[in-house]
């Protein structure tokens, strides 16, 4: 073991600027008065760590320092004895060790408690047997002292002693089985508790059977040990749960929040019974109500929707939906997103009532808190859970739909594009809902808000409208909403009359002003005022067309034929017909009269004035293959997206209950859980081990089916073989750090000193801590460690040398350069998913975009397109139907997110060039877009270096 790997429990951070003092002046200074001695305890001790051995201040210790009663000595004191060389070379205790052993014995029955326990303290870091043996009645007799304090620590010196030295206190376990009986403060029956679990654990089971009925009211820091003592034992020993379980059932209701969490999970792992469960998920759920932090309620979250996650525990979770719906309550949007979809998961046909009725209380109480940036999120979220329910349960749709129409009018242009979204799928799918969705989209068409609203209303209008009456609605709404016509006219005519009767004319009271050659000039002012015009008095569609936005006229164009030559096929009086076309055609003429004139603030696009142009015509024909593509063709086309978007729902859902079904085959083995071995059962492992190692940052990845090819593979040579030191470097990464485990090698027959590891990071890594240094005897070889943090997914460079001095060389320090050790930015990445929209928003804001242009030697898109999801961790959104099939070329969009919560976004443009034959490789762009430039950059670097296939 090298002197680097020593357990060191003291790090003293030291100035290394100054001067170390001389052995001469610190004697002097540790004869002075107490200042003089404190300040010079603390530079021997610093010198001792840096690796000086001092000897000869250990006598002068012991007669002018030792025998102080000053608090501050006696803290240094006990750090110096911790690291000072207790034993001569060959291994046998210093003489001077006794002395110090008698002044701890008489620390050890001091008056002051404070010392009695941090002399305890120090003890348990004491390796030399030969010390403590003549101290082990004191700390026996510290076991009833007066104070907790001494108390405690006494247990734990007992406990370490015994662990390391058992022949010192061979009964141990029955001392402090004795101690726990009669002892009455909290934190020392803690103490006494956990030594037994470890040290004797059928005397801990033994206590807890005699007061297992006095459970509830123990210390929650008690209570917590004896939770974990449950667990190991009934895993280690199943006929043991039916003893215990019970006081797990008692431990839910303790009035810790953290003996209740770890309680529920200890239940659920011994008990798979639906009572068990219910009350570890009813726990749970009390739990996230009652806790005020987020962190807290999204890790209960967690646990909650990893119990849903087990078949069998999913019905017992279904008739506890309501009491999730109680989260709701919190403000915090990621606990209320999480929640919600862990509801939509759980609802069935027997509790689908009860959850939208509280989903519609909800919409609406949005609708009266006063705006938060987080509402208009959580509206829209509301609203695709209902739509979700309604689709999945359509008896629920009738319910929901008034409700919902109400926000279409709403300023929050998301939540009503997904209620519009959710009402045309409705209106689509369910025949008997038509005249009441129609009766309620008339009632809030005037009041729509935004022009991307009010174009989808016009649409699900025009399409859907099936009587005489509501068509003829249809046209009362959009004249009202497109005010006087001819518009031009109107509009003129309001410029010019609203000058006339309201122009008012005042002459200003005379002035009278001084002229420069000093003369009276008198001035009067003529001044006209004129009413500012409110542009809100306009009616919404004129508001619309007069700001140039004219796509929503042509929208109209399409409405108001669709509906005239659905009302000529209702109505056989000609009159009405004729009346009814010229009335639509006057619409669209006065509009594209508008988009001439130059009243807007834009024109009209030639798209626009092709499509209005259009409609006329086809309204002056009325053939009737035009009425077929206008009535029936665009529904078709509607009924074919949402029936392929349907079964893609149904697909997703279908490979999801697979994962969760654990289907059983006729020849598969039988586990029989007692000759399993360790590393063979999930439900085996430590559930308290796993999180102590998870809060560390050493959860442990699961390895390749070889673990020795897959850690080969993040090796990392630094220096080459024939340098005089040799270095190599394990590169694993953890999720917000990497660890560097670097093999330094002495490959001279030299003594090297000094051997330091020096590291310098470029990107957004920083170096938790600087290697120490080690001295390297000739072929030597040892491991350095060092720690780097990670702030934000892009590529990373660590870069460095190894520095070191020759033993007995005048030269300089020697340094042998290392190779540069990349970091994959893959290590972070997760595929994701999100919906169209969000893509498209995404797109949108994202400033950062980088091409990367194809250069490969794959010749199938599919295939290239597969390799590209495998090398970047990302997701293809676009549906497996769009991709299927051959035409030469493809598009497709991608997403990713980090661990640290950044998105990626990326679109595939990619083709075959025919014309050079059925070898040519696949062409085209990949456009990266990310939030930040990093992300872009290093995952554009990503897709170059791994576009080429290569051949195995």
């Amino acid at each position: 073991m090298t002197a680097a790997e020593n357990v060191c429990y003291t790090l003293i951070n030291v100035p290394m600027d100054s001067e170390p003092p001389s052995e001469i002046s610190l004697k002097n200074d540790l004869k002075g008065d107490v200042k003089l001695k404190t300040e010079a305890l603390k530079k021997v001790i610093i010198m001792i760590l840096n690796g000086e051995k001092l000897p000869g201040l250990l006598m002068t210790i012991i007669r002018f320092v030792l025998p102080l009663q000053d608090h501050t000595i006696k803290k240094l004191l006990l750090v110096f004895w911790e690291i000072v060389p207790k034993t001569t070379p060959d291994g046998r205790l210093l003489q001077e060790m006794i002395l110090v052993c008698d002044a701890y014995r008489k620390d050890l029955q001091h008056p002051n408690e404070f010392i009695r326990g941090s002399t305890l303290r120090f003890l348990c870091k004491l390796k030399e047997a030969e010390l403590l043996e003549p101290l082990m009645p004191a700390i026996r007799a510290c076991l009833e002292h007066r104070h907790s304090y001494v108390r405690r620590n006494a247990v734990l010196a007992i406990y370490t002693i015994y662990r390391n030295f058992e022949h010192l206190i061979p009964d141990a376990p029955e001392l402090i089985h004795d101690f726990l009986v009669n002892e009455k403060d909290a934190s020392c029956k803690r103490n006494a508790f956990m030594m037994l679990i470890h040290a004797d654990q059928d005397r801990a089971l033994d206590y807890l059977s005699t007061c297992i009925d006095q459970v509830q009211t123990f210390g929650d820091i008690l209570q917590l040990v004896i939770v974990e003592l449950i667990y190991k034992v009934c895993h280690a020993n199943p006929s043991e749960r039916a003893r215990f379980i019970r006081c797990i059932y008692n431990l839910l209701q303790s009035s810790s929040p953290a003996v209740k969490y770890e309680a529920a999970g200890t239940l659920v792992t011994l008990s798979s019974a639906p009572t068990a469960i219910k009350a570890a998920a009813q726990c749970y759920i009390d739990l996230i109500i009652k806790e005020s932090d987020n962190n807290v309620k999204l890790i209960v979250l967690d646990r909650l929707i990893e119990l849903k996650e087990h078949p069998s525990h999913e019905r017992v979770l279904q008739d506890l939906v309501m009491d999730i719906l109680r989260v709701l309550s919190t403000p915090d949007l990621e606990v209320r997103k999480k929640t919600l979809q862990l509801a939509l998961d759980l609802v069935s046909s027997r509790n689908v009532e009860e959850l939208v009725i509280v989903l519609k209380k909800e919409v609406i109480k949005t609708n009266n808190v006063t705006e938060h940036e987080d509402t208009d999120k959580y509206r829209q979220l509301l609203v695709r859970t209902l739509h979700s329910c309604s689709v999945r349960f359509p008896d629920m749709a009738a319910n929901v739909i008034p409700v919902l129409m109400e926000f279409l009018s709403d300023n929050n242009e998301a939540a009503a594009a997904d209620v519009l979204e959710f009402v045309r799928e409705a209106i689509q799918r369910f025949d008997n809902l038509r005249p009441l969705i129609v009766e309620k989209m008339l009632e809030v068409f005037h009041a729509i808000k935004s022009v991307k609203i009010y174009r989808g209303a016009l649409w699900i209008l025009g399409e859907y409208c099936s009587t005489k009456e509501d068509i003829q609605s249809v046209m009362t709404e959009v004249r009202r909403s497109l005010g006087e016509i001819p518009i031009v006219e109107s509009e003129i005519k309001k410029e010019a009359g609203e000058l006339k009767p309201e122009e008012e004319v005042s002459v200003g009271p005379a002035q009278k002003l001084v002229t420069e050659m000093g003369t009276y000039a008198t001035q009067s002012a003529l001044s006209s005022s004129r009413p500012a015009k409110k542009e809100e008095d306009r009616p919404p569609l004129r508001g619309f067309l007069l700001d140039g936005d004219f796509f929503v006229a042509a929208s109209l164009a399409t409405t108001l034929t669709k509906i005239a030559l659905r009302y000529v096929s209702l109505v056989q009086e000609k009159k009405k017909q004729n009346s009814f076309n010229a009335e639509a055609m006057l619409l669209m003429a006065t509009i594209l009269h508008l988009g001439k004139s130059s009243l807007p603030k834009k024109p009209i696009t030639d798209d626009d004035v092709d499509r209005i142009s259009l409609c006329l015509k086809v309204l002056s024909e009325c053939s009737p293959l035009m009425n077929d593509i206008f009535n029936k063709e665009c529904r078709q086309s509607l009924s074919h997206m949402l029936s392929a978007k349907l079964e893609e729902e149904k697909l997703s859902q279908k490979k999801e209950s697979e994962k969760r079904n654990v289907t059983v085959q006729p020849d598969d083995p039988i586990s029989f859980m007692q000759l399993t071995a360790k590393n063979e059962t999930s439900s085996k492992e430590d559930q308290f081990q796993l999180s102590l190692l998870a809060a560390m940052g050493n959860t442990q990845r699961k390895e390749a089916a070889d673990p020795l090819a897959s850690k080969l593979n993040k090796v990392t040579q630094l220096t080459g073989f024939s340098d005089p030191v040799y270095a190599e470097a394990y590169v694993h990464v953890n999720q917000y750090d990497i660890v560097l485990d670097v093999l330094v090698v002495n490959q001279t027959s030299d003594t090297l000193q000094n051997c330091t590891l020096e590291l310098a990071t470029l990107g957004d890594l920083k170096l938790v801590e600087k290697p120490s240094p080690l001295t390297l005897a000739p072929h030597d070889f040892a491991n350095i460690k060092a720690n780097v943090k990670v702030a934000s997914t892009e590529n990373g460079i660590i870069f460095g040398n190894v520095v070191y001095d020759v033993s007995g060389a005048a030269s300089d320090r020697n340094c042998v350069v290392l190779s540069d050790i990349h970091i994959d930015i893959m290590d972070y990445i997760q595929p994701a998913s999100c919906t169209d929209a969000e893509f498209r928003q995404m797109w949108a804001e994202f400033e950062w975009e980088n091409k990367v242009t194809v250069n490969t030697n794959i010749i199938d898109l599919n295939e290239y397109l597969q390799h590209i999801l495998k090398s970047t961790n990302m997701k293809c959104l676009t549906p497996e139907k769009a991709l299927s099939g051959y035409c030469g070329f493809m598009a497709a969009n991608l997403y990713a997110r980090s661990i640290f919560g950044e998105d990626a976004l990326a679109n595939v443009s990619i083709e075959k060039p025919i014309h050079l034959g059925p070898e040519a490789p696949v062409t085209g762009h990949i456009r990266i877009r990310a939030k930040s430039q990093g992300m872009a950059l290093s995952l554009g670097d990503k897709i170059n270096l791994s576009q080429k296939k290569t051949s195995l």
